[in-house]
């Protein structure tokens, strides 16, 4: 082995886990019951009126695209590039800019991911699009390439990451509905790390919100190494679901997560989070990508293959039930 090799290896292993790396079968863990006013979805019965374009924190909480950020300091780690901001009004911003060149930009694609799972009953912190913005720091001020804008709420207090694989909700509708949609949408950035427990201040309520953010590594391919995101001909070109066996769907996922859904997820829980993402309306689909800055023919690639995928996902029952009566 070389030591180029060793190192990706000991990188990888860290990064993911042994288990995960070798695409080794881990148990599962349902924890202790859930505490009042702990959920990860709640049922959209207004799913036909949600808007798609704010989001469901609507517009007072939106970033002045004309407005001024003082640098508080620049992001340090990860791919892209990204900094900690304070508007004029006092408010703090997570920014996350594309990689030098513009490569693979993932806050696009975060944003109008994170308005999808928010349509469908899913938690989502409040996030936002610039496509540019105007920075003020020791030197004066510049104007930015923008990105994804993550507002930190006062209602909203950040106490760590949960596990897919220990949490109360392991094996529930909603987890497994949450599997799926980040199957459809080929999100290849599933540690545990992109998932985030919020306590979330409602007047004197306080409710744990098991979330999962940083979902702009998606729309592209699941190449576990280098996948592409934000890329249509990629998006267009990968399989969803290959079949079922053994009760359980197939999906077409080839990257280091293979733990989360090999053999299980069923064909029910699959046309479950169809059925819901079907019950987008053409303008939410719309509003969903405009949120995110995507021009409408780039939109509309992605917004047609989604829905090619959730025809699929929608026929898994009744083709069940088919080969059931034959």
């Amino acid at each position: 082995m070389t030591r180029s090799f060793s190192l990706a290896a000991a990188v990888l292993t860290a990064t993911f886990g042994l288990a995960a790396c070798a695409g080794v079968m881990v148990p599962f863990a349902t924890t202790a019951k859930a505490p009042a006013g702990a959920s990860m979805w709640v049922e959209p019965t207004d799913l036909a009126s949600r808007d798609l374009y704010y989001g469901p924190w609507g517009s007072e909480r939106a970033p002045d695209p004309k407005g001024v950020y003082t640098l508080v300091e620049r992001k340090h780690t990860g791919v892209n590039l990204g900094m900690t901001v304070k508007d004029e009004k006092g408010r703090e911003w997570s920014v996350k800019q594309p990689f030098p060149g513009g490569l693979d930009p993932e806050g696009p694609v975060e944003v109008a991911l994170s308005r999808l799972l928010s349509a469908v009953g899913y938690h989502q912190p409040p996030i936002y699009f610039l496509p540019a913005f105007t920075l003020k720091d020791d030197f004066g001020k510049t104007v930015e390439v923008g990105g994804r804008f993550r507002l930190k709420d006062e209602s909203l207090k950040d106490t760590g990451y949960w596990k897919w694989e220990e949490n109360p909700f392991v094996g529930t509708k909603p987890y497994q509905g949450l599997i799926v949609a980040l199957m459809m949408f080929n999100s290849t950035d599933l540690k545990n790390s992109n998932n985030t427990l919020y306590e979330h201040r409602n007047g004197d309520l306080v409710e744990q919100w098991y979330v999962t953010r940083d979902i702009g590594s998606a729309l592209g391919d699941d190449n576990p190494i280098s996948p592409r995101k934000n890329h249509p001909d990629s998006f267009e070109q990968m399989p969803f679901i290959l079949g079922v066996s053994n009760g359980k769907v197939d999906f077409a996922y080839n990257g280091w997560y293979k733990n989360l859904v090999r053999d299980r997820t069923t064909p029910e829980e699959v046309a479950w989070m169809s059925e819901l993402l079907g019950r987008l309306s053409d303008k939410q689909w719309a509003d969903a990508f405009r949120a995110g800055g995507f021009d409408p023919d780039r939109a509309d690639r992605f917004i047609k293959r989604l829905k090619e995928k959730i025809d699929q996902g929608r026929s898994l029952v009744s083709r069940a039930a088919d080969r059931d009566r034959q």
